[in-house]
């Protein structure tokens, strides 16, 4: 995977919209905010047909959609 990350993509959130992801993002120890909101970016594609990861890794490693000659451990 692309470890550069060149593009920032900033969101709004309501309160309760944040509280469910740092929720879900605690309960599922990631390490960082931006992780968990490309991990659940990543599972929302995974219900239209694109691959999923698991949790446990450094924030750099998780992206939206796969990298040629990425590491695919976590498939």
């Amino acid at each position: 995977m692309n470890s550069e990350r060149v593009v920032r993509l900033q969101i709004m959130l309501d309160d309760k919209e944040l509280e469910a992801v740092e929720s879900w993002r605690f309960a599922r120890r990631m390490p960082s905010r931006a992780a968990a909101v490309r991990e659940l970016m990543r599972r929302g594609l995974a219900a239209e047909g694109f691959d999923t990861a698991q949790a446990g890794h450094r924030s750099a490693e998780f992206g939206v959609v796969k990298t040629p000659g990425a590491d695919d451990s976590r498939d």
